[in-house]
């Protein structure tokens, strides 16, 4: 059995686990599998394991993946962009992806939505939250969630799915699951407003279950998948 494969049925299995001990469905975790940094072949070794939904930062990397991938004969697969977006980078992305994580930006919406080709599904969207106030990560905060969730609810050829963050990191269970909660607070909040809201994007290799615990219906998990990144290659 190769290691993707291994790594990947271990991380099922975690989450499954988890979701049990949390009194969750296990159905109600998707495993997005970050792919950022690996090449066409891992992505396809992945896939032969059965995984099907993936996630990019990097987006001529991305671009070039994916086109290797289909001419590999892949079945179709779930390509998520995770990464930070230019404006100058919005149609690529809204061509290529039917998931963007990463929003946190009335124009970035926008351009999303005016470039999504016309028959295509409309474009599913996480705004990004900077949950713990860092400086140093994207995100709107979160006093200014709930005017951009209702402004990007309305743009056409865009679905607002949820909300995503990246917290600053935690050793402690306890610790980790309470920025998870503040966004889970927010979620709320919003589908009482009126949002249908059905997507927290939380949790990574490090976190996830904290993450799980406290609602995550997408973790993002890469190198407990893939291995150690080679940043070399982005």
């Amino acid at each position: 059995m190769s290691p993707i494969r291994q790594n990947l049925q271990a991380i099922t299995a975690t989450i499954i686990a988890t979701a049990q001990e949390s009194g969750r469905s296990p159905e109600s975790v998707q495993l997005l599998a970050v792919s950022k940094t690996f090449g066409p072949e891992a992505v396809l070794e992945a896939v032969a394991a059965g995984q099907r939904a993936f996630g990019e930062n990097y987006l001529q990397e991305a671009l070039d993946k994916i086109g290797a991938v289909q001419r590999a004969g892949a079945p179709a697969l779930d390509w998520h962009f995770i990464g930070p977006i230019q404006s100058n980078k919005t149609r690529p992305i809204a061509e290529h992806f039917s998931w963007v994580h990463t929003v946190e930006r009335e124009k970035i919406a926008q351009r999303l939505s005016e470039q999504r080709p016309a028959g295509m599904a409309p474009l599913n969207i996480c705004l990004q939250v900077n949950i713990s106030g860092e400086a140093s990560k994207s995100g709107v905060t979160p006093d200014e969630v709930a005017a951009l969730a209702h402004k990007v609810a309305a743009l056409p050829n865009l679905r607002l799915r949820g909300l995503m963050a990246i917290p600053e990191p935690a050793g402690e269970f306890a610790q980790q699951r309470a920025p998870f909660a503040r966004l889970r607070a927010l979620y709320e909040q919003l589908r009482a407003d009126g949002l249908a809201l059905d997507t927290l994007s939380m949790g990574m290799s490090a976190d996830l279950r904290a993450a799980v615990f406290e609602g995550a219906t997408i973790v993002r998990v890469g190198s407990a998948i893939f291995g150690a990144r080679n940043y070399n290659k982005a």
